[in-house]
């Protein structure tokens, strides 16, 4: 029997990011798997214990700075990004700036993203794979032991910027990321190359300095991380700090000189759902489980559950104007089951009936 012809790698390299920009990616790029700088970034952020309650981030040994240990025979990761700015930035700050308005990271607006990405991958290794024959691959979206961002960096994506987000020339950083590990030794592209330059604006913006150094992030400071996979009560010093967001955070890249390039996503997936963009504190902290359940269906918000939603909100309601609807609203919930809820209610009321001794 004949032996299959080699294919053209070459070719097969231009042809994945045409199908790439058909599927609805922004931009694909192809990388090594390389990552010993990157390996001893995360080695020494982990030895600072600034991963906190992030424990995965610690798993699985060497994989995740080592693809072909995570996936034995990859020798190429095809890295993706696409955009999701669901609204104008002005929008947004105007969000911020109104303290009876609950202000959620735009990425969790829509759908989850997890999913979106994931299929298009799948749809893009089944286009290769109708090109050249069976060939392994595995698909990520945030999912496993990955270093996105520094291989997104390799593949030409963008650089990490000072915030840790990855930064791209002509569209900012509202993308998301994703990842084909494939065994094809397909060519790589020239990594991108940092512009930050002498720029500190998202330094100087985040609001609980968990930016602590450039190119330096303490989750345990950060509100992304205290909204979202902090599992307990919110450090008492950090909560005034929070304002209204009450599920990730998004200032750095708001201020963000890049972000004028950004454009607004295309994806229906990522429009805002059930009025989540226009919420008010008053009205979210009013759902209760099976609401919460049933309009986060399909989120990611769904992720950190009822309680941690709960507390969110009423260290955001402790931060609002204190008008009797968000007085009345903690007060509806002051002998909530659960003592994290309780707590963070206690404190917001003190905040506002002038018992409490923390600010």
């Amino acid at each position: 029997m004949p032996k299959s012809p080699t294919p053209d790698y070459r070719a097969v390299a231009e042809r994945i990011k045409s199908w790439g920009r058909e599927l609805g990616f922004q931009q694909v790029g192809i990388t090594d798997t390389d990552l010993g700088q990157a390996e001893a970034r995360l080695a020494r952020w982990l030895a600072l214990g600034r991963q906190g309650q992030i424990d995965y981030m610690a798993r699985h040994g060497s994989k995740r700075a080592r693809p072909a240990e995570l996936v034995p025979g990859t020798l190429r990761v095809i890295a993706v990004r696409m955009d999701y700015l669901p609204e104008p930035q002005a929008r947004m700050q105007a969000a911020l700036d109104n303290p009876t308005a609950a202000f959620v990271s735009r990425y969790a607006l829509g759908r989850d993203y997890h999913k979106v990405l994931r299929r298009r991958l799948q749809r893009l290794a089944e286009r290769i794979e109708g090109e050249i024959g069976a060939f392994g691959y595995r698909v990520f979206v945030d999912s496993a032991p990955v270093l996105e961002k520094p291989l997104a960096q390799k593949a030409g994506l963008g650089w990490i910027g000072k915030h840790t987000n990855l930064i791209n020339a002509r569209a900012g950083s509202w993308f998301f990321l994703g990842e084909l590990y494939v065994d094809l030794p397909v060519p790589v592209d020239a990594p991108a190359q940092d512009h930050c330059g002498t720029c500190h604006a998202c330094l100087d913006a985040c609001p609980t300095g968990a930016i602590v150094a450039p190119y330096e992030l303490d989750a345990r400071l950060c509100i992304s991380y205290l909204t979202i996979e902090l599992k307990g009560p919110i450090p008492v010093p950090l909560r005034a700090l929070i304002g209204n967001r009450i599920y990730g955070c998004d200032d750095c890249q708001l201020v963000c000189p890049w972000n004028r390039f950004a454009r607004l996503t295309a994806e229906a997936d990522f429009r805002p759902r059930n009025g989540l963009d226009t919420a008010a504190l008053v009205e979210l902290f009013a759902w209760d489980e099976a609401q919460f359940l049933a309009r986060t269906q399909g989120s990611a918000i769904r992720r950190i559950g009822h309680l941690a939603w709960l507390r969110n909100l009423a260290v955001a309601l402790g931060n609002a104007p204190p008008t009797p609807a968000v007085i009345g609203a903690l007060r509806a919930r002051q002998d909530h089951p659960s003592p994290l809820v309780r707590e963070h209610i206690t404190w917001a009321l003190g905040r506002h009936l002038g018992r409490g001794t923390q600010t």
